[in-house]
């Protein structure tokens, strides 16, 4: 078994390099289904989970919490907190509000927010502390999930980076989070919050959690080096492109129950130039004789800058499966090969 343990930023803490993912537990998956994946991961020595306060996806305010509640029944029916190394995250800017109680406009990571979501979480979870506590989203606008954004939006007013650490920093201090990450932050981000850490001695960004796979490549346009040099590292979500670069939807096929069939929320990876770029992936593989999944994961896991790559399954034989990708064989001839694949295609999907 090739699953490591590997250093979380600089706080002394280790994570397996394979995280169990949760976003589907609550409408893709039953509560039943998600304490076997739960089981099974233990099984396999992946103990580092990664949920948030917004799933399950996609996201509405009926199941909001749902995967944490499921996680947090699976604690108290084994007693088995302590083997598991748990990340959440609380929602940035946005309009919907249903995980907020009273009247407000917009989530945001505000003093009052903060304390309110850490709160909700803690007792959904049934636990009274979560090792990484992430920044889902930023606070302020940013480009995100693929798309673009009107430049004048840079003008809306956010939380100050450090405002946001000192809201986080006293529940650190209170022993309710152990450590901090971001996600789905750009360069100029992450090293504001490390800048303001450095200045006034509050907790450091451990992680970033960021789409990562091999159509989606914009993590190596700056932030690869920030993860390096800083000691953040990536926790790389999506790895299988949701889904695409499994060949599931391989010319134009719909699978039964697939997040496409029922959600059509996949629009990142539809454009003609991704759709191009995946097949030749695909090709590779078939030519490699590898699980084109396998391949897409195996191929996050090798990063230098790589802490854990994020899996996600809706089926056992999808999560065995993804789990058995770490037992790949990463060879020069793969590197090679992925290597001119991205010179020619580059990441269409962002």
């Amino acid at each position: 078994m090739t699953i490591e343990n590997r250093p979380l930023g600089r706080t002394g803490l280790s994570v397996t390099s394979c995280c169990l993912g949760t976003m589907t537990w609550g409408q893709q998956n039953t509560e039943a289904d998600g304490h076997t994946q739960m089981d099974y991961a233990l099984e396999r020595g992946v103990n580092f989970w990664d949920t948030a306060e917004m799933y399950s996806v996609p996201p509405k305010a009926e199941t909001q919490g749902s995967t944490e509640t499921i996680i947090g029944t699976w604690f108290k029916k084994t007693g088995r907190r302590h083997d598991v190394i748990l990340a959440s995250k609380i929602c940035g800017l946005s309009p919907n509000t249903w995980s907020r109680d009273g009247d407000v406009k917009f989530t945001r990571q505000t003093r009052e927010q903060i304390d309110e979501a850490i709160g909700k979480s803690l007792k959904r979870l049934q636990t009274d502390y979560i090792d990484l506590y992430q920044l889902h989203w930023p606070d302020r606008p940013v480009p995100l999930f693929g798309n673009k954004m009107d430049t004048k939006a840079y003008n809306y007013p956010y939380e100050a980076f450090e405002d946001i650490l000192g809201h986080l920093s006293r529940h650190v201090e209170a022993g309710r989070i152990r450590h901090i990450g971001v996600s789905n932050e750009t360069p100029f981000g992450v090293m504001r919050f490390l800048a303001e850490s450095d200045k006034h001695n509050l907790p450091r960004m451990a992680s970033i959690q960021n789409v990562y796979n091999l159509v989606a490549r914009k993590f190596d346009e700056g932030l690869d080096e920030i993860a390096i040099r800083e000691e953040v590292g990536l926790l790389a979500y999506s790895p299988l492109a949701q889904g695409y670069l499994t060949g599931k939807y391989h010319g134009g096929a719909l699978p039964e129950g697939s997040r496409k069939a029922l959600f059509q929320r996949l629009d990142r990876y539809e454009s003609p130039p991704a759709q191009v770029a995946i097949d030749a992936y695909l090709d590779f593989a078939a030519k490699c004789s590898i699980d084109p999944a396998q391949l897409a994961i195996k191929f996050c896991d090798t990063r230098a800058y790589t802490t854990s790559t994020i899996i996600g399954a809706t089926t056992m034989e999808q999560l065995k499966t993804c789990i058995d990708a770490f037992d790949l064989d990463w060879t020069d001839e793969l590197e090679t090969g992925i290597g001119a694949l991205y010179a020619h295609y580059g990441s269409p999907c962002a």
